[in-house]
């Protein structure tokens, strides 16, 4: 069996900064086990495997560990690929996922997915996660991720995670999110998987779900500007809507290839 594959840098305009995700195309569903392999191999932070159902196409993410029940990124680049490389002929694409029906809308060269609000509550930091930062947040939340608030930008650049202490501890299939003010956007963040084979997720749409209402509330705002401090960088615009949040982004593709399974 072939299969096509594309490697799409998301949350960017411009090749070797955002979140790169791989997204492929299915003729018909495989096993769990293969899915997992093929993540494995391509070895970004989320592989999306598209299946096509009637109008719409269902959607699944795996990164190099396990199966996630929601990412933006992924999702983001597979709408990519599908207006840019597979000449879908419609400005809207529903997908049908794990966190239910998402659909994503072409404007001018970005995309607008709508996705679930996921709000934090007042939570307790597990001792694990606490001992292992460098500098310790003001304010816990508990979402489907731990959300850390702190003071300011600085912190979010500067902070150091000891990874010994930090992945005796298991939130599957949560992460970390660490943010602060923006200065030159609205708030900022950075995203960190306990356990993941690979650490700092670059640009974390999902994330948002919970980011955004925080932010939203905190500054009196409906529409934010984000970023994502990763090595690689990113950035989003968010808006909140009732019970979704609204994610913009740009995204580029990086290769093109054929898999033989």
């Amino acid at each position: 069996m072939k299969l096509k594959s594309f490697q799409v840098d998301a949350f960017t305009e411009q090749v070797f900064s955002g979140n790169p995700a791989v997204v492929v195309m299915l003729e018909e569903p495989l096993p769990d086990d293969v899915l997992m392999k093929i993540a494995r191999e391509s070895f970004v932070p989320e592989t999306a495997f598209l299946l096509k159902e009637g109008d719409n196409f269902s959607l699944r993410w795996f990164t190099p560990d396990i199966e996630m029940d929601l990412c933006g990124h992924a999702t983001l680049a597979s709408a990519h690929v599908l207006f840019n490389e597979l000449e879908y002929n419609r400005d809207i694409i529903v997908f049908q996922t794990q966190s239910g029906e998402l659909m994503v809308i072409r404007e001018g060269d970005k995309y607008v997915m709508d996705f679930p609000v996921r709000e934090g509550d007042p939570a307790t930091l597990p001792i694990e996660i606490y001992d292992s930062l460098s500098i310790k947040p003001v304010e816990v939340y508990k979402s489907r991720d731990y959300m850390l608030v702190y003071n300011k930008r600085a912190d979010i650049e500067n902070i150091e995670i000891t990874r010994s202490i930090f992945d005796e501890i298991n939130i599957n299939p949560g992460g970390v999110i660490i943010t602060a003010p923006g200065g030159d956007c609205d708030f900022v963040s950075r995203f960190f998987t306990p356990q993941a084979t690979i650490l700092e997720d670059p640009v974390t749409g999902s994330a948002h779900c919970t980011l955004a209402p925080y932010w939203s509330k905190k500054l009196s705002k409906d529409n934010l500007f984000a970023r994502q401090l990763s090595q690689r960088g990113g950035s989003l615009n968010c808006s909140v809507t009732g019970s979704r949040v609204i994610l913009k982004g740009g995204a580029v593709t990086y290769s093109k290839s054929e898999l033989n399974i």
